[in-house]
């Protein structure tokens, strides 16, 4: 704003200002005296800029950026550590504490998921610890271990939030306000669950069922006054108030909020990952009463959104030199990158299709390749419209 606010034209509105009866030539007392004046004005324009530049969202640095979401209650997210499936024999033997090794990467066993499988937590955080899987070599010498195998990812780590990611945040939230369990405030917490990736919100979810549904109709009440004097205990007490609950109308499916998530590397979601994100949310022990993120009353529900396996079939016309044989990965590459864009618009999406064109277009994009024709979707030349809660992973691509 003020770059052409130099020493120079500062100097010169300065000297213009003397009457011209006196010596403004540069090395008079006058020209001396304004000169280091000039020099200071300059820099105070300087500062003055990048005070401008650091005070609005679009243009601050990141230390900047920081101070306005603080005004608004919003932080930079850290990175996180991956969380891992480990496999263990025998399964005898308990290794929950113990530490692990694959090349630089340290893991410890955090948690017994069954006898011989254990969730096992990356020590670096970040992305870099989804990377590796293999053998595991123990720190220490642990007795009876025979073997120790990374299998999978259970809750992906995250780098810490880049600059851009945290301005793009920072705008998001003067869109809609999160308050008290609107769609905002679900998508916010949620997201912000190390693992999560994206979320889609159902409200008033029902599960397909209607409140009349859950009104006891007479062959219900027969059935219920002929069985609850063999009842006692916690069974006759459960069985009364949700009898009572209905009966009254009490029981409706109001309140009630389906999460569905995808995780931070756009795929599906592991039990763990919903395991987590349902803990923190509304946990099933203490549904509804606010215990987690969810407010008193809200009943959530925490899924996976569901794997829909594609494969591909197609007529490839290749140049010379070329054939499937050495362009099978990057063909694959290709589809399995257009498949992730449409991960990524899933949680805006009511759902995502997968278009035979676009997977042409892809194809043809690379080198080597001459010609395609007669592609299909999992048998079909058709578009693949998928359900609401689904999602595209590639199964395969071949001729």
């Amino acid at each position: 704003m003020y770059e052409d606010t130099t020493y120079e034209v500062i100097l010169q509105r300065m000297l213009d200002r003397v009457p011209d009866k006196f010596d403004k030539r540069e090395g008079s007392v006058i020209w001396d005296t304004h000169s280091p004046t000039a020099i200071e004005l300059q820099i105070l324009y300087l500062e003055l800029d990048a005070v401008l530049r650091e005070a609005y969202g679009d243009t601050a640095s990141r230390e900047f950026l920081v101070l306005r979401c603080r005004e608004r209650g919003m932080y930079p997210r850290g990175a996180t550590g991956a969380v891992l499936k480990g496999e263990f024999t025998p399964g005898t033997v308990d290794v929950t504490g113990k530490r692990f090794n694959i090349g630089e990467m340290n893991y410890v066993v955090t948690e017994r998921i069954t006898p011989g499988i254990y969730q096992v937590q990356c020590e670096t955080a970040g992305k870099i610890g989804n990377q590796f899987f293999g053998t595991m070599v123990p720190v220490e010498y642990i007795k009876g271990l025979q073997s120790a195998e990374l299998t999978g990812i259970l809750i992906p780590g995250e780098d810490a939030e880049d600059t851009e990611d945290l301005r793009q945040r920072y705008f998001a939230s003067f869109d809609q306000q999160a308050f008290g369990g609107n769609r905002a405030d679900y998508l916010e917490k949620t997201n912000a669950i190390p693992g999560v990736g994206r979320t889609k919100v159902t409200r008033v979810w029902n599960a397909g069922i209607s409140p009349a549904d859950l009104i006891p109709k007479e062959e219900v009440e027969a059935w219920y006054n002929g069985i609850k004097g063999t009842l006692a205990g916690e069974v006759r007490g459960w069985l009364d108030s949700v009898f009572r609950a209905g009966k009254s109308k009490k029981l409706t499916t109001g309140g009630t909020v389906l999460l569905t998530i995808i995780n931070s590397e756009f795929g599906p979601a592991s039990e763990a990952l919903v395991r987590t994100v349902q803990t923190a949310i509304d946990p099933e022990l203490y549904t509804g009463e606010g215990y987690g993120f969810a407010p008193i009353g809200h009943v959530v529900k925490v899924e996976g959104a569901e794997a829909k396996v594609v494969d591909v079939k197609t007529t490839l016309t290749f140049e010379p030199g070329y054939g499937w044989g050495n362009l099978q990965t990057s063909i694959e590459d290709a589809v399995s990158a257009y498949l992730l864009e449409l991960r990524k618009g899933w949680a805006d999406a009511s759902c995502l299709v997968v278009r035979t064109s676009q997977i042409d277009n892809r194809i043809l994009n690379i080198p080597g390749i001459v010609d395609i024709r007669d592609t299909s979707i999992n048998g079909s030349r058709e578009n693949l419209t998928l359900g609401e809660y689904e999602i595209p992973v590639l199964g395969g691509v071949g001729g």
